[in-house]
């Protein structure tokens, strides 16, 4: 998202509908496929270029993403979304060559369908990459303890030596976005789009405020590094500032 990312969106549509959009230009064959998926009892809706999967991707569970678009390549779309967003996605090619569905895959795909495809076995293929996301997502929500700075995704709380500290959403947001990964590079792109819901319209320098601010209020040096170029890591193990004032590492 899985990237990196960011998790899958988990409020269905009144009802409880799946909410499914699917990216295809061509009006016949896309209103069909809609019309098709509405019966099986998804929430499908059709947009005509990839821009509207990369703007409006956090209001869907899952997208259907066709390869040919009027504003680019599918594939060049699915690269930019999963700089930022884990949401399952299944590619439609008219071409069913071992190199294209080997690239969608690889870029980053949960699966890719020859179009037309088989209404059966599309809606159990998004159904699949759903559940494989939602595992993932449940893998994300445990407990994190790093040093004596804890983390209850659940319970929406950030303990440091027990003691409770007071962050705003923004704030909470930007450490759960950190420590769903442990010691790795979280980029810029994925921690805005977390956070403000676009990232390719947030203001690059809000973020750097934010980490600020956080990293004064957790007042643990070396828990939230600078990535030069990318972006912030949560360490594994930060460090402690001792009533002596020295820098000291707590080891978990």
């Amino acid at each position: 998202m899985r990237t990196m990312t960011e998790s899958v969106v988990t409020d269905r549509s009144p009802g409880g509908r799946v909410r499914l959009l699917l990216i295809e230009d061509d009006d016949i064959s896309g209103d069909a496929l809609v019309d098709m998926l509405t019966e099986r009892g998804f929430d499908a809706e059709r947009k005509r270029r990839g821009a509207d999967l990369l703007l409006g991707h956090r209001d869907y569970d899952a997208a259907l993403l066709d390869l040919e678009l009027p504003d680019g390549c599918g594939l060049t779309t699915l690269r930019r979304l999963r700089e930022v967003s884990s949401i399952p996605v299944v590619l439609l090619s008219e071409d069913d060559d071992e190199r294209t569905i080997v690239r969608g895959l690889r870029g980053g795909a949960d699966d890719c369908l020859v179009k037309p495809p088989r209404i059966g076995e599309l809606v159990a293929r998004i159904e699949h990459a759903m559940r494989r996301t939602a595992a993932e997502a449940a893998a994300r929500s445990a407990v994190v303890d790093t040093g004596d700075v804890r983390v209850d995704p659940v319970a929406r709380e950030v303990t440091v030596a027990g003691a409770p500290i007071l962050l705003t959403h923004k704030e909470f947001e930007l450490v759960e976005a950190l420590v769903e990964r442990p010691g790795q590079a979280v980029s810029r792109e994925i921690l805005m789009d977390r956070i403000w819901g676009d990232a390719f319209l947030a203001v690059s320098r809000s973020l750097d405020v934010h980490i600020s601010t956080l990293r004064a209020k957790l007042d643990r040096p070396g828990l939230i590094t600078t990535v030069r170029g990318f972006g912030y890591r949560w360490a594994t193990q930060p460090e402690v500032v001792s009533s002596a004032g020295a820098a000291r590492r707590i080891h978990r």
